[in-house]
């Protein structure tokens, strides 16, 4: 066995593995069935019913103090990841003995049920990596979490469509069902090492205790610097694919553009932040990556002046994926700073959740700005939203005033 504590390697090969497992399977439901889905002649409306497999990531944090009451340790954290992973690729390959066409609603709820195992893995993963990694360690182990999921994307939206158009679905779930088995080797070879130990008496994690997060002094600025740090961003990747479709391009060359050289540049500068926030601090890396932000929403409102050409648009979706890649980093790593004794679960998902509400929602209204100011009002509202967001940094993070852990 490897102890866990005197290995940094291991523990970053083992999250990474853990995040890699989550997000693959979810890139393929999420992204690439609608495509094959549509191609097999399936109604539009049919189509948005696959938008249902994400509510358990959303609703997770209601079932996060479950998951803390009965992990706390570095083994009971990792018995619940285990369970939850044989689980997920249990329903992933049965989902392989179902016809899209004729057992639809049934593959949705299987779906539904599978990402529920996987939202509560991630839930104890989370708290499994706070446990693991000290605060020096914390900006590259979250590096391996956004790593994990932009290389999950390019997997998932990329080299599964191939292995499902030749082999078809069954060999693709049961690869998939496979992988995610395999992914749990690094943590089964695990055992904890001095670092992880915690000690025996904690505050029992209680459904009361989602409320209490909120009730500490100063979090209420935390919880609006995790809220708005994307706002500057989230608008332009939410409406980059439409505006592409807006300029001529087809959905293939769209897959590549976005799917591969994004999230593959997401994946790469998602391991640089790990190093850069190590190097320089969270409060100096988050005025930086913010700051780059602010540099990318006014290079869209530039290109948004012409035709931009091909050279162009890469250049422009690498450097926005790529701040999408640090910035996240950098979210993680703070959020994971301000979690409670014996409620890392339920703290590092509360704001997770948050931020992915705040993103939902800043996404919504992107369109509606969109369709009555142009992309190009667009890319400056955005450019706008990142300088207040760099202006009221100082104000909103102040360091080690709400670190618990």
């Amino acid at each position: 066995m490897i102890v866990m504590g005197k290995n940094r390697e291991h523990k970053y090969l083992t999250l990474l593995s853990l995040y890699l497992a989550q997000s693959v399977p979810m890139s393929f439901f999420s992204t690439v069935l609608p495509v094959i889905m549509r191609s097999e002649h399936f109604s539009l409306s049919s189509i948005g019913y696959i938008q249902l497999i994400k509510l358990p990531w959303i609703l997770k944090f209601l079932w996060a103090p479950l998951v803390d009451k009965s992990g706390k340790t570095f083994r009971g954290y990792k018995r619940w990841i285990i369970s939850c992973e044989i689980f997920y690729a249990m329903v992933i390959f049965s989902i392989g003995f179902l016809d899209f066409k004729v057992d639809f609603h049934w593959v949705i709820v299987m779906m539904v049920i599978a990402f529920t195992a996987s939202a509560t893995q991630d839930i104890a993963t989370d708290a499994l990596a706070i446990l693991i990694l000290n605060k020096q360690e914390r900006s590259l182990g979250n590096s391996m979490q956004s790593a994990g999921s932009f290389l999950g994307t390019v997997a998932g939206s990329g080299l599964l469509l191939i292995i499902f158009y030749h082999f078809g679905s069954f060999y693709l779930l049961l690869g998939l069902s496979l992988f995610v088995l395999i992914a749990l080797v690094p943590l089964v070879v695990s055992s904890p090492g001095p670092d992880t130990s915690l000690p025996q008496k904690h505050r029992p994690a209680a459904i009361k205790d989602l409320t209490g997060f909120f009730q500490r002094k100063g979090t209420g600025k935390r919880i609006l610097l995790l809220t708005t740090y994307y706002a500057g961003i989230i608008g332009t990747l939410t409406m980059m694919k439409p505006w592409l479709v807006d300029l001529g391009y087809n959905m293939q060359q769209i897959g590549w553009m976005s799917g591969v050289w994004g999230a593959s540049s997401g994946a790469v500068m998602a391991l640089v932040a790990g190093f850069v926030i190590r190097k320089t601090g969270r409060k100096k890396s988050l005025l930086l990556f913010a700051s780059l932000g602010w540099v990318v929403a006014l290079y869209f409102y530039r290109i948004s002046l012409h035709t931009p050409s091909l050279t162009e648009i890469y250049a422009g979706i690498i450097m926005i994926w790529s701040v999408y890649a640090m910035s996240s980093v950098a979210v993680f790593t703070i959020a994971m700073d301000i979690v409670r004794p014996g409620l890392k679960g339920t703290d590092f998902t509360l704001q997770i959740v948050l931020t992915h509400l705040s993103s939902m929602i800043i996404a919504v209204f992107s369109g509606k700005f969109t369709q009555a100011f142009s992309y190009r009002g667009l890319f400056l509202a955005e450019a706008v939203i990142a300088l207040l967001i760099i202006v009221s940094l100082p104000y909103l993070y102040q360091e080690d005033s709400l670190t618990t852990s």
